[in-house]
C-alpha cells in the first residue's frame, strides 16, 4: 500500500536522495560519479547540494548508472518543482480572477 505525502510537506529534492542514499549505498565521492556519469563535478555538486534541477539528460545518464531509469529522477524533480511553483503562486486570487474570467464568458 503506498502511502501518499502530506500535501503541506515539500517533496524531497533528487539531489538529497543521491547525497543520503544513492552516494553512501554506492561507497562513492562526488568527483568519482560525476566522473562515471560524464558530467562535470561542480555540476553534480550542485545538484547534490539541492542548487540545480535534474534535467532529462542528467536523468538519463542517473537512470542508466544507478540502474532504476530516467523516470524516477525526472518524476522527483517534477514533483519538487510543481510544489515550489504550487507554493509562489497566490491560488486564492488567481481563483478569484478565473471565476470572475468564466462569469463574463
Amino acid at each position: 500500500m503506498k502511502t501518499k505525502r502530506h500535501p503541506n510537506r515539500k517533496p524531497i529534492h533528487p539531489g538529497a536522495v543521491l547525497r543520503e542514499i544513492t552516494l553512501p549505498e554506492m561507497n562513492i565521492s562526488v568527483a568519482k560519479f560525476a566522473e562515471t556519469l560524464g558530467v562535470s563535478r561542480q555540476s553534480l555538486n550542485e545538484i547534490v547540494h539541492e542548487r540545480r534541477a535534474i534535467s532529462p539528460e542528467m536523468a538519463v545518464r542517473l537512470g542508466f548508472v544507478v540502474g532504476n531509469g530516467p523516470n524516477l529522477w525526472i518524476n522527483m524533480q517534477s514533483r519538487f518543482d510543481i510544489w515550489i511553483a504550487a507554493k509562489s503562486i497566490n491560488t486564492d486570487k488567481l481563483k478569484k480572477d478565473a471565476q470572475r474570467l468564466l462569469k463574463r464568458a
